[in-house]
């Protein structure tokens, strides 16, 4: 991940990026501009809980922040195997619940998540109703029964993201855990009434795509306002990758307009 830095696109420059802590755990706060107290987004990277840091993520983080005139938190939390689940949910849920110890709006809380970082975004969103107003969700991870859906079977090899990868990040993270906890799988979850508004995107040639899909027809059928963009014939980092990938700095310009919107930034 990190010799793909490069392919994640040029840093934007920001009026303020600096390292803080928030709840006890690690963050890097952005800011767009460097006086008031502005809405916070919680930006939770991906990595199959087991890749990835401040760093790998970056640029996300500045051109959200850029976009939607919104103070980015993005979460250093654990990572397994040192640190099994529930650790990395527990880290990024107490920087959410934190950010007014970072001089941000604790009123306005927004969470974004890519993958692994997806799924516990949605996991957040539905455990801190009313407290989060908006939750982005780029291919999440929905489901910890890895091979259940048909994109798996079309496009669990060959991919980027393959089959084998998404067993080995759970085999790392949540040895022995049941598949169907909500805090893992969020598809698991008996009620999603009260969950913040969605945006969701998704790449059409991913194994995680059916699960995207079905968490969004769950959220929808729970009287939460959704909004899901698929990119078609995109692979699943195609966000990550907006250096190279036209689709992937269309998709973070739109998640920034919409988190914006929601959170007055």
């Amino acid at each position: 991940m990190r010799e793909a830095i490069p392919l994640t696109g040029e840093p934007v420059e920001l009026a303020d990026v600096r390292d803080a802590t928030a709840g006890g755990v690690p963050v890097r706060v952005y800011r767009p501009r460097a006086d008031g107290e502005l809405p916070a987004i919680v930006h939770l990277h991906g990595g199959g809980w087991v890749l990835g840091d401040l760093d790998s993520h970056d640029t996300v983080c500045r051109d959200l922040a850029a976009g939607s005139g919104c103070a980015v938190v993005a979460v250093d939390y654990r990572l397994a195997p040192e640190h099994p689940f529930p650790a990395a949910l527990e880290d990024s849920m107490a920087a959410v619940r934190a950010v007014g110890e970072l001089g941000l709006d604790p009123d306005r809380v927004a969470v974004f998540g890519d993958s692994a970082g997806g799924g516990m975004a949605a996991v957040i969103a539905r455990e801190l109703r009313g407290a989060v107003r908006h939750q982005a969700l780029v291919y999440p991870v929905c489901d910890a029964r890895v091979g259940a859906t048909d994109s798996y079977a079309r496009y669990g090899e060959g991919n980027y993201l393959t089959t084998a990868d998404m067993r080995w990040f759970l085999d790392h993270y949540a040895t022995g855990v049941d598949p169907a906890d909500p805090r893992l799988s969020p598809l698991a979850a008996e009620d999603l009434s009260g969950a913040a508004p969605a945006t969701v995107v998704l790449a059409e040639c991913d194994p995680l795509r059916d699960e995207g899909v079905a968490y969004a027809r769950r959220l929808e059928q729970a009287g939460v306002e959704v909004e899901l963009r698929e990119y078609a014939g995109q692979l699943h980092p195609f966000v990550q990758l907006a250096g190279v990938i036209d689709d992937g700095r269309e998709a973070r310009a739109w998640i920034a307009q919409r988190l914006g919107a929601a959170l007055g930034g």
